[in-house]
């Protein structure tokens, strides 16, 4: 057991540092969850399911977490890109989605609009566009990258801006308000297809559905999944 993990849970949760051990090495020893709420309560101090798997889950995803640190870090490493600022902030963070938004800019990225760009020779472009000190218009200075694959001023600027947008994209502080926004101001929206086979009207409720993301139950966030998947929606 790690005790700055426990640590962690007695803060969230305010169980007792002997609570918690108690209940972590009796799931250890394979005791199920039932049985310890059950047939155990001398040993965990009376706690029932509910906060025995409040236990479970946390302990868990804080090792998941401290194991996800420890890849990024070594995989940042041999990248020769991992600075002691960087280390520093991912090792104090407390959310995996956190320390995946540090990683994605040293992520080894598949194909995408961005990079198709960057191989064109467009990032000089981007690069420019980025600095807003134009002595000449964008369309001028995009004039200079046509060449056999960039085969217009228009191509030019719109390649340029998807490298711009990728690179905002991967930025950490970006994603964070970009997520808080979309969480307290963003709609869901979903629309039927016209050829979805739906023969039992399952998903008939999300054929013209519109929700504030922040109301959104988590039963009808599976349900959108699903039908997605079963492409049903536009």
């Amino acid at each position: 057991m790690d005790n700055q993990l426990i640590n962690s849970i007695i803060e969230k949760y305010q169980f007792s540092k002997k609570q918690i051990e108690a209940v972590l090495t009796l799931l250890e020893e394979k005791n199920t969850v039932p049985f310890i709420a059950r047939y155990r309560k001398e040993q965990t101090g009376g706690l029932d399911e509910v906060q025995i798997k409040q236990i479970d889950d946390e302990y868990q995803y804080m090792v998941n977490l401290q194991k996800r640190k420890e890849e990024v870090i070594k995989n940042i490493e041999q990248q020769g890109l991992l600075t002691e600022e960087l280390k520093k902030d991912i090792l104090k963070q407390n959310k995996l989605q956190r320390v995946e938004d540090l990683y994605r800019p040293f992520k080894q990225k598949k194909k995408t609009r961005a990079t198709e760009a960057k191989r064109k020779g467009l990032e000089p472009l981007a690069i420019w566009m980025k600095a807003r000190k134009h002595e000449v218009s964008i369309e001028e200075k995009a004039q200079q990258f046509i060449n056999e694959e960039v085969q217009s001023v228009e191509d030019a600027i719109k390649g340029a801006q998807d490298i711009i947008a990728e690179q905002i994209s991967d930025n950490p502080k970006y994603r964070t308000k970009i997520l808080k926004d979309m969480y307290h101001q963003g709609v869901l929206t979903t629309s039927k297809k016209k050829n979805a086979e739906d023969e039992k009207g399952i998903f008939e409720m999300y054929y013209a559905y519109s929700e504030p993301i922040k109301r959104i139950a988590n039963h009808r966030v599976l349900a959108v999944n699903r039908g997605e998947k079963r492409k049903y929606y536009l």
